[in-house]
């Protein structure tokens, strides 16, 4: 995996985050590389920047390595990114004194006269992005977008116009371009949340522009709802929650249970929550709060002393543009080490993924609970003296292989109480 960053006389060691795991992507991409070198060759003086999907850092660590008091507005959706960024800025030494964090809810400062963005995956939150902008950006406001080649076109160009000013692309440099847009200081309406009812279970569920599957019940959560563990759960974890469908199912099925909502995407996080109070699904029987949501890394945040009796999942296997099936191996991994022994992991995911081979070398268990043409449900149960004996042979970063999964990092931070 290269870690080492050098365009233009910049020189900086950037990590994904987590720095330690199996995955051999790095932290950016030829965009990256492309709009600092913009930058440089346009000799842009520092100025009230906002940095907008910067995924792990690059961007940010590159402005301040330029300058190291280069005013920042870092606005990201992913736990993941905003944690990466720290953990770069501090490996690289840099000063973070200048920056203002805000995810994409936050309301944005006034002032901002530049903005670097790289362009997301997500066309709906790309728009709902640049509508943001349309609110503080005054007329004649340089924002600066990077992005490959091949997913600049025409229609969306116009998409740029439509929702901020017009905008032209650059030539092309190592297959990607640099979009320049001059906002028109005109203000759009932000979009709503998304509704759309599940009737067979009794849900109204709304999501918000970055939260996965916009507008309808996607098939993996079918087969999942169509098929929920049996037991007497009491504390249950939504992992990778989304709107959170999974977790509000569970509450009907297991109405004495208390449900932990938790996902890498602050506005998944936020419509997990939305829909929690828009179904009133609070048991009057039991006593305190009976959910709670986390814009965190998986689990590596939770207490010490959490331990859940079920964890429900529907892993990701990308990270962006990038198609990577580490993040089940952490969610996993997560998993295996909160659960209280006995303890019951539900996933469900594409057959192709082959995620029983994971699980079985995780839990040493593992069993096919339903399936169809195109997902699996899985389910492996926490045993102590194997999480004893796994523990003790969790392979080094050094060592893995595509069947090994990656150690925790001992970059995720103290543990934080929820």
């Amino acid at each position: 995996m290269t870690t080492q960053f050098s365009v233009s006389g910049i020189e900086l060691e950037l990590f994904r985050y987590p720095s330690r795991q199996e995955s051999n992507l790095q932290a950016w991409d030829a965009a990256d590389e492309h709009l600092i070198k913009h930058l440089l060759d346009t000799e842009q003086a520092p100025a009230n920047t906002a940095v907008i999907n910067d995924s792990f850092g690059a961007l940010t660590t590159a402005l301040l390595s330029i300058n190291a008091s280069w005013p920042l507005t870092i606005e990201t959706d992913a736990k993941t990114s905003l944690l990466g960024t720290q953990q770069n800025i501090e490996r690289n030494q840099l000063n973070s004194s200048s920056i203002t964090w805000v995810n994409s809810r936050d309301e944005l400062p006034q002032g901002i006269s530049l903005v670097l963005m790289k362009l997301p995956k997500n066309l709906t939150y790309f728009s709902h992005q640049l509508s943001r902008l349309s609110q503080v950006l005054p007329a004649g406001t340089q924002v600066l977008i990077g992005a490959k080649a091949k997913s600049i076109n025409k229609s969306l160009l116009e998409t740029i116009g439509q929702y901020l000013g017009p905008a032209n692309a650059s030539l092309a440099w190592k297959k990607t371009r640099v979009i320049t847009c001059v906002a028109d200081g005109k203000p759009r309406t932000l979009p709503k949340a998304t509704t759309w009812s599940v009737p067979e279970f009794n849900l109204e569920i709304s999501n918000l522009s970055n939260v996965f599957a916009a507008n309808k019940l996607d098939i993996g959560a079918r087969i999942m709802l169509d098929n929920m563990p049996k037991g007497n759960f009491k504390s249950i974890v939504d992992l990778g929650c989304g709107n959170g469908i999974l977790g509000l199912h569970a509450k009907q099925v297991f109405p004495e249970a208390y449900i932990h909502f938790i996902d890498d995407s602050e506005m998944a996080v936020a419509s997990a929550r939305a829909n929690w109070q828009a179904n009133k699904l609070d048991n009057p029987a039991l006593v305190g709060e009976q959910a709670t949501f986390g814009w965190d890394d998986c689990l590596t945040n939770m207490s010490e002393g959490f331990r859940p009796d079920l964890v429900l999942c529907n892993p990701p296997f990308h990270q962006g543009e990038a198609i990577t099936d580490h993040i089940a191996w952490q969610m996993f991994l997560d998993a295996f080490r909160r659960l209280k022994n006995g303890g019951i992991l539900h996933v469900v995911g594409n057959r192709h993924l082959a995620y029983h081979v994971k699980l079985k070398r995780i839990f040493k268990n593992c069993t096919t609970v339903a399936s169809n043409g195109k997902f699996v449900i899985l389910q492996a149960q926490k045993i102590s003296k194997k999480a004893q004996e796994f523990d003790s042979q969790a392979p080094s970063a050094a060592s893995q292989t595509n069947d090994e999964p990656h150690p925790q990092s001992a970059l995720y931070g103290k543990p934080k109480s929820k």
